[in-house]
């Protein structure tokens, strides 16, 4: 393959030659992520004039972030709903369901809990009830996105993931915190 012949306008899912779905053979992004970081990795082309390198570079970078965007599936799912015009407005719509809420809030509350009191088992049995549940909505978000195109379901499933995002990160703080 040409550097030269490769095409800046295909999307991330084109680009590693995958189906433009939430789920994604792992293997194959990560066999196709392999294959164009060996073509276009700078190193390849540092004998060439420096307008090749320069476009080596940008393919290089262009295939990271592609890879990184895919293989995490919060920002697949955001990136897919992008594609499809759908904007998650995850910074301006913090409207969830009453039983979401209610369910953070005591994820939170458990969390200021095991932090207070130290307790190390506290912690990691929230940390599975939330992996737990941020699986059970990657599946529903698969569903909506691959299989009934209800984009709009989708990208609340994508907010909500948000917020589990935020409450894993700090359980991790809260398990750094009785590390130290």
């Amino acid at each position: 393959m040409n550097i030269l012949t490769l095409d800046f306008q295909q999307d991330h899912f084109q680009l590693f030659n995958l189906p433009s779905l939430f789920k994604i053979d792992s293997a194959a992004l990560e066999r196709s992520f392999l294959e164009l970081q060996a073509q276009v990795h700078p190193d390849k082309f540092a004998h060439l004039s420096e307008a090749e390198r320069r476009l080596s570079m940008q393919w290089a970078t262009r295939v990271n972030e592609g890879y990184q965007t895919l293989r995490n599936p919060q920002s697949r799912a955001r990136y897919l709903l992008s594609l499809h015009g759908v904007d998650t407005q995850e910074e301006s719509n913090t409207a969830m369901p009453t039983d979401f809420l209610m369910q953070q809030m005591e994820w939170r509350e458990a969390l200021e809990a095991a932090r207070q009191a130290k307790d190390n088992s506290a912690l990691e049995e929230l940390e599975q009830r939330m992996q737990h549940e941020v699986r059970n909505l990657q599946q529903q978000l698969a569903i909506d996105m691959d299989e009934t195109r209800d984009y709009t379901a989708a990208s609340g499933i994508v907010r909500k993931l948000r917020f589990l995002e935020k409450l894993a990160e700090e359980i991790g703080s809260a398990f750094d915190e009785l590390d130290s």
